[in-house]
C-alpha cells in the first residue's frame, strides 16, 4: 500500500487526513497524466460521488484540478462506484473517479481512481500521484486558452448503467416482495429504479440521504434494521448496501443474514449447474468462513484464497480468467458483468438463483454450515516480530494440528494499526475461545503485548 492510497483509494477524515488541497492536486495530476497518454485527443474523465456532505466539496476540488490541467470532466452526480467503472469501460473515458469512503462514517471520505478498463488504478501510477502530492516531482503546467477543460452534466451515463442492470435479469420479479436498505448512500439513486422496472413489489428503507446519515445505523454494516423490517413486513428477501453500493448482504424471509460467503456459495453452485462457472473455481479471501470451504468441497467446486481486499480478489480473477469471487463482507465480483464489486448486480444474481431454482433464500443458504468464529485484536510493540516469533508459530502449529479438518487458525497483521489479529474457526465457540487465548498467552509470555 502507498503513503496515501490504500487498497481502496485515498481515504481519511474529510479536511483532516484527506483535504481539498489533496483532491485538487490529485485532479491536477490525473488530468495531466492521461492527456499525455493520449495526446491526439482531449482527455475525458468521469466523476461520481456518494451522499456525504463533503463529497460536493471534493467534487469541486477535483474538477478544478482536472480542468486546470486540460481535462474535460463529466459529472454523474450521486451514483455508485460500479456505475463509474461501467461508464469508464463502455464509453471510452480515460479514467474515472469515485468520491466515497464506502462503509465508513459520514465524516470520512475517499478518492477512488478507476483506469480506462474499469479496474482499480495501477500501483505504479498511484506511486506517481503520491510523489506529486509530496512535491517530489516537477510542477505540472496549467492549461491555457482553449486547452482549459470544461464540465459536462452526464446524468445520462448513470441512466445507461441502470438500463444495463435491468438487461441482466433473466426473469420478471413480479410477485416478489423485496426490501432494500440503501444506507442513505449511493444506492438511493439507483436500486429502487432497477427493482421497480423488473416488476418487484419494492420496499425501500434508509433512502433519504441528508449528507450526514450515510451508513448511520443502516446498510450492510448495520443490517439489524433490515432484518427486523423483512420479518415485520413479510418480505420474501431483503438486500442491504453500503455507502457506495459496491457491496451487498442479503436477509432471508426469516430475518437471517446471508453474507458474502453464502452468496458466493449459492451463486457458484448455480453457475456450475449451468456450465457457467469458469475453471470450476471461486476466488475468496483468507477471511472466508471454514464452512464455505467444506461446502464447496462437498459440491466439487475449487477455490483460491487471496489477501483481504476485493482488489486482490479481482487481480486473481483477471489473471486466471475466473468469473466469480468476493469477500465475506459482501464485495462480490461477477467478472462477466463487472470489473468491481457491485451490490445491485449481486442482488440481481441472487434473485436469479431463487427464481430459476424456485427455492427461497433460506433453503439455498441452509446447505452451508457456518462455523463459529472468534477474532481478537492484540495490540503489540512490533506486529511483524510478534507474528514471526518462533514460539508463537509453534503454538499456531499445535492449534492447527489439534483442529485437524474441523477448523482453522489464522494470524494476520493489521494493515493500518499496531495489531495482530488472531482468529480461530471451530465447531463450537468455546473451542475457538480456548485456542485464540492459547496463542495470545504465548505472545504475552514473550513480551510482545503493549
Amino acid at each position: 500500500m502507498g503513503r496515501y492510497f490504500g487498497t481502496d483509494g485515498f481515504r481519511g477524515e474529510a479536511n483532516v487526513d484527506l483535504t481539498v488541497e489533496h483532491a485538487y492536486k490529485v485532479g491536477r495530476f490525473l488530468g495531466w497524466y492521461y492527456a499525455r497518454k493520449r495526446p491526439e485527443e482531449k482527455c475525458r474523465i468521469v466523476i461520481g460521488k456518494d451522499t456525504r456532505r463533503s463529497s460536493y466539496m471534493f467534487e469541486y476540488s477535483l474538477v478544478a484540478g482536472l480542468t486546470a490541467s486540460g481535462a474535460d470532466v463529466y459529472l454523474l452526480h450521486v451514483t455508485t462506484t460500479p456505475s463509474v467503472a461501467y461508464v469508464v469501460r463502455t464509453e471510452g473515458f480515460n479514467c474515472g473517479i469515485m468520491i466515497s469512503a464506502s462503509h465508513n462514517p459520514y465524516y470520512d471520505n475517499g478518492i477512488k481512481v478507476i483506469n480506462e478498463r474499469g479496474e482499480k488504478l495501477e500501483e505504479e501510477v498511484i506511486g506517481e500521484i503520491e510523489d506529486y502530492l509530496d512535491g517530489k516531482t516537477e510542477e505540472i503546467p496549467f492549461a491555457v486558452r482553449d486547452n482549459i477543460g470544461r464540465t459536462v452534466d452526464y446524468a445520462a451515463g448513470r441512466n445507461r448503467y441502470i438500463g444495463y442492470l435491468i438487461s441482466i435479469a433473466t426473469r420478471s420479479f413480479k410477485n416478489q416482495k423485496v426490501a432494500l436498505d440503501c444506507a442513505n448512500g449511493s444506492a438511493s439513486a439507483i436500486a429502487k429504479n432497477v427493482f421497480d422496472a423488473l416488476g418487484a413489489e419494492t420496499h425501500v428503507i434508509n433512502n433519504e440521504p441528508n449528507g450526514i446519515n450515510i451508513n448511520t445505523g443502516c446498510g450492510s454494516t448495520h443490517i439489524e434494521g433490515l432484518q427486523k423490517y423483512v420479518v415485520e413486513e413479510g418480505c420474501d428477501i431483503g438486500f442491504a448496501y453500503d455507502g457506495d453500493a459496491d457491496r451487498c448482504l442479503a436477509v432471508d424471509r426469516n430475518g437471517n443474514v446471508v453474507d458474502g460467503d453464502l452468496i458466493m456459495y449459492i451463486c457458484g453452485k448455480y453457475m456450475k449447474s449451468q456450465g457457467a462457472l469458469v475453471g470450476n473455481k471461486i476466488v475468496t479471501t483468507i477471511m472466508s468462513n471454514f464452512g464455505l470451504y467444506k461446502a464447496l468441497d462437498r459440491e466439487g467446486i475449487g477455490y483460491e484464497k487471496t489477501a483481504v481486499g476485493d482488489k486482490y480478489v479481482y487481480e486473481n480473477m483477471s489473471q486466471n480468467g475466473y468469473c466469480l469471487g468476493g469477500e465475506q463482507s459482501g464485495h462480490i465480483i461477477f467478472s462477466k458483468n463487472a470489473t468491481t464489486g457491485d451490490g445491485v448486480l449481486t442482488s440481481l444474481k441472487v434473485m436469479e438463483v431463487m427464481l430459476e431454482t424456485k427455492q427461497p433464500l433460506d433453503k439455498l443458504a441452509s446447505e452451508v454450515e457456518i462455523y463459529p468464529q472468534v477474532l481478537k485484536n492484540v495490540k503489540v510493540k512490533d506486529k511483524k516480530e510478534a507474528q514471526d516469533d518462533q514460539d508463537v508459530q509453534n503454538e499456531v502449529a499445535k492449534v492447527t494440528e489439534a483442529l485437524g479438518d474441523n477448523g482453522r487458525i489464522l494470524l494476520r497483521q493489521s494493515g493500518t494499526e499496531p495489531l495482530v489479529r488472531v482468529m480461530v474457526e471451530a465447531p463450537d465457540h468455546d473451542t475457538c475461545e480456548k485456542y485464540v487465548d492459547q496463542v495470545i498467552h504465548v505472545m504475552k509470555e514473550k513480551g510482545h503485548l503493549v
